[in-house]
């Protein structure tokens, strides 16, 4: 059970601002279909700003959902982000076509590191396009933990050159997760051009209020049920 805060200079938001900016997150390989559906119905319970499962899992999302103000996010090229942008591509016109209203694509790292600034924009842009026409947005996963500071300066001006509503630090999936500094880093280069997604090793209420602190506009996590509770949410009931 999760322990409540006490201190009271950690309680500058409530549980609902907080929930507000959530994105409940179940992206593991094994996540079953009853997972999904209380996945759901716990963020609908909640008020989170969305869900984000696999593809495959759209489908149920947008039947458990349907009618509330959940939005449904998906992942594309995840988590690797090395599929060819002809795929990329693909994959976020049958999300959305299937009912996906967010996309959270991960950028070819490679390509970045490897100086192709061209192939890396054209990748972001080629599913930016696509998402803008039906209404979704995009979030770009950098994976900050893999990148100089100079390329996560890069890799944020090329994100939004392509399009994107929002630059997400991780997948999860790589070891490294959010921190303060690169939060604070990300805001700072894209200012009101963009939004900013915290993602990874966010476990605690205390982690989630400095990353909101610092300026996130979102937080992605697969605890935010805990952190809610932390923070004086109440137990979950259908």
């Amino acid at each position: 059970m999760s322990q409540a805060i006490s201190d009271p200079q950690l309680l500058v938001r409530s549980w609902q601002s907080v929930a507000g900016a959530i994105d409940h997150t179940l992206l593991e390989p094994e996540v079953t279909r009853e997972q999904v559906i209380r996945l759901c119905r716990e963020a609908h319970f909640y008020h989170f700003a969305a869900i984000c499962v696999n593809p495959c899992w759209i489908n149920l999302a947008v039947s458990v959902l349907q009618g509330t103000e959940v939005k449904i996010a998906t992942t594309i090229g995840f988590p690797l982000g090395a599929s060819q942008t002809t795929v990329k591509r693909f994959e976020a016109a049958e999300a959305i076509l299937t009912g996906a209203q967010e996309l959270e694509m991960v950028m070819n790292i490679g390509a970045l590191k490897s100086g192709d600034r061209q192939l890396v924009q054209a990748d972001i842009a080629a599913v930016t396009e696509i998402s803008h026409q039906h209404g979704a947005l995009v979030k770009v996963i950098l994976e900050t933990g893999m990148l100089t500071l100079e390329e996560k300066i890069l890799s944020c001006e090329l994100a939004l050159a392509a399009g994107a509503d929002f630059v997400k630090t991780a997948s999860g999936f790589a070891g490294s997760g959010a921190t303060v500094d690169d939060i604070a880093l990300l805001c700072g280069v894209v200012g009101d051009r963009a939004r900013v997604k915290a993602s990874g090793g966010i476990h605690t209420a205390t982690t989630a209020l400095a990353l909101l602190e610092a300026g996130a506009n979102r937080l992605g996590t697969s605890h935010a049920v805990s952190i809610v509770k932390e923070l004086g949410g109440p137990e979950f009931s259908t």
